[in-house]
């Protein structure tokens, strides 16, 4: 498998056999470098790599082919490849550079005009802020789009960066004021932890309507293979199964807020019911009635008392199946959290 440096003596030194003569020698150069900062090769940081392409000056393809090669090497060992760090990715791509520059200066002139509060503004705005964010930072539409709630993770502090994981690779995704970054994830998973603690729309609805805020619901948030980002209706409603937002969608949404065009989320008019009078019969005080009405009265009453014995039990019957379907509910409400 792989030799050891003589400098650390228990880090990896040598790539595996399937690398080529020329990945073998940058390999070597990278290890070399270790072993005189006095740092291990493998697992090595973002920070490590960066400044090891610092310390090793080179063309930009060349830099790039380092790069391919530590990230190769550190992947059939298991590790997260360091290179797929978005700082580094941006320092040996300067089309990508100059494209995310662009995006996170649309997203972060968007960002204040995004609701976080009103309903259901407020709910929309908090998911698609996270969107806004997510693609600044580089995330691509399909990762977004795949994000479970478990492949982000927030320290607590707002200084320190978010942690996302797509696939096996590990990208720190830091806080800056153009960009909130941190404070935007935890506004999303204040919804998510009330979501979780209390179901049903009408209930969430009712904080963002009287202005009370979702504060410190993030701690109800729980981690699991959930759907980070979910679609939301006109009505404010989530899906009641987990179910994720498509690349489309997220692209569409980024679109129109970047474009100026995103929709205000207003709640649809109700319809309003006509204001007429019900028809009115005139009573006739002129009519003779005959002498029998009072029996024919009577026998109506018996014929629809004899008529009406069954509806006891079938009222019955709709009481039991309703309490069965209403168990069922609340079995699934159960399985979904």
């Amino acid at each position: 498998m792989y030799a050891t440096t003589s400098g650390t003596g228990a880090a990896p030194a040598q790539p595996t056999q399937r690398l080529s003569a020329r990945d073998q020698h940058v390999w070597a150069l990278f290890t070399d470098w270790c072993a005189a900062t006095d740092q291990p090769p493998i697992p090595a940081t973002p920070h490590q790599l960066a400044r090891f392409l610092h310390d090793n000056p080179a063309a930009a393809a060349t830099q790039r082919r380092r790069v391919s090669v530590i990230n190769t090497v550190h992947r059939r060992q298991g590790h997260p490849a360091p290179g797929t760090d978005e700082a580094i990715r941006r320092a040996l791509n300067a089309r990508r550079r100059a494209r995310l520059q662009h995006v996170s200066a649309l997203v972060a002139e968007r960002l204040p005009q995004i609701p976080i509060a009103g309903w259901p503004a407020g709910l929309f705005g908090r998911r698609d802020a996270l969107i806004l964010a997510l693609a600044a930072a580089g995330v691509g539409f399909e990762q977004i789009a795949r994000l479970r709630r478990w492949d982000i993770i927030a320290t607590g502090d707002h200084s320190a960066p978010l942690l996302l994981s797509v696939g096996r690779e590990r990208i720190d995704l830091p806080e800056s004021p153009e960009i909130p970054i941190v404070s935007i994830y935890l506004e999303w998973t204040e919804v998510l932890g009330f979501l979780d603690q209390n179901h049903g729309t009408r209930t969430i609805a009712r904080h963002f309507e009287a202005g009370r805020g979702l504060a410190g619901f993030d701690a109800a948030y729980r981690t699991d293979d959930r759907p980070l980002l979910t679609p939301i209706n006109r009505w404010g409603h989530t899906p009641l199964a987990p179910a994720p937002l498509t690349a489309r969608a997220v692209a569409a949404i980024t679109h129109a807020h970047l474009s100026g065009k995103a929709p205000a989320h207003t709640l649809p008019p109700r319809r309003s019911r006509p204001d007429t009078a019900p028809h009115v019969h005139s009573i006739d005080g002129n009519r003779n009635l005959d002498s029998h009405y009072y029996e024919r009265g009577t026998q109506a009453r018996r014929n629809a008392h004899q008529d009406l014995t069954d509806v006891t039990d079938l009222l019955d019957d709709i009481e039991d199946r309703a309490d069965q379907l209403l168990a069922e509910l609340a079995s699934i409400l159960d399985d979904v959290t």
